[in-house]
């Protein structure tokens, strides 16, 4: 088990390893963007082969013990990574489809996983030169384009509308059961992890995601929004646990900034 004094000296060469992957996504970006299709139909582009060779290296070279999981690496069998007692959890450009339309809500995401759980998550979103950070047993900490950093706490739920974080293009017929038993509510849209990053930063309530997306999509901001005071579950409300199965997808998920509020009774529709 990683000690937290060790969680906190990995941060800032982990940052900047995510700058470095940051700067090189942005000299393709709007550009002539060639991609190509992935199974899940999210587009695969030049910029996510070399953000990953740069994290995997950066990575390698700082802890040339622990294993990485990428989303743009080779595939590791279960029966492999179940005998990992922590490793990064890396994807080198979450928002694939954001980056080809040029709306900037794309970010890099590495995490440290611990015994199944984040402990070190950074969110950086090159296109704006920010960058969301967090260690266990630390504070969640936003920095943003001219150096200024500052500290993250979820809020309260308060008002007459419960803010809500949906992706660019959620499903919203999926969504539909969910929003529903809200009452009144706001739909505020953005895309890739940022979703999680919003939560920690207080400017949602709820992110809600009733589909599939892998471990790499949520690792880093699970980190973030539990240093912030908020927490990532599943529909039975446990946190969510990585590298315990086969499958790399997420069941469906939860991130709630006020933990003490009564979410259960929103759940009903799953009855």
């Amino acid at each position: 088990m990683l000690m937290i004094s060790e969680f906190e000296n990995y941060l800032s060469d982990v940052i900047e390893i995510a700058k470095q992957a940051g700067h090189e996504i942005l000299s393709v970006y709007k550009k002539d963007i060639k991609f190509e299709l992935k199974a899940d139909d999210s587009p695969l582009t030049k910029a996510d082969f070399v953000a990953n060779d740069i994290i995997c290296s950066g990575l390698s070279n700082l802890t040339p013990e622990i294993p990485i999981l990428s989303e743009e690496g080779i595939e590791i069998p279960y029966e492999q990574r179940k005998q990992w007692e922590r490793y990064w959890l890396v994807d080198p450009l979450d928002g694939s489809s954001e980056f080809v339309k040029g709306s900037g809500d794309f970010t890099v995401n590495i995490a440290l996983i611990d015994n199944n759980q984040p402990v070190v998550g950074v969110s950086y979103l090159p296109a704006h030169s920010t960058c969301y950070f967090a260690y266990r047993g630390g504070e969640a900490i936003k920095e943003d384009a001219d150096g200024k950093k500052s500290v993250l706490y979820t809020k309260t739920v308060s008002g007459d509308k419960i803010r809500v974080a949906v992706s660019r293009n959620v499903d919203i017929v999926s969504l539909q059961p969910f929003l529903s038993q809200l009452g009144r509510y706001q739909l505020v849209y953005f895309g890739s992890s940022l979703k999680l990053c919003l939560v920690a930063e207080g400017l949602v309530d709820i992110y809600p995601r009733l589909g599939f997306i892998c471990e790499w999509d949520t690792a880093a901001g699970q980190c973030i929004v539990e240093q912030a005071g908020g927490k990532v579950v599943d529909l039975n409300f446990e946190s969510l646990r990585y590298n315990t199965k086969d499958s790399l997808y997420n069941p469906h998920f939860l991130v709630l900034g006020d933990v003490g509020y009564n979410w259960q009774k929103y759940l009903g529709f799953l009855k």
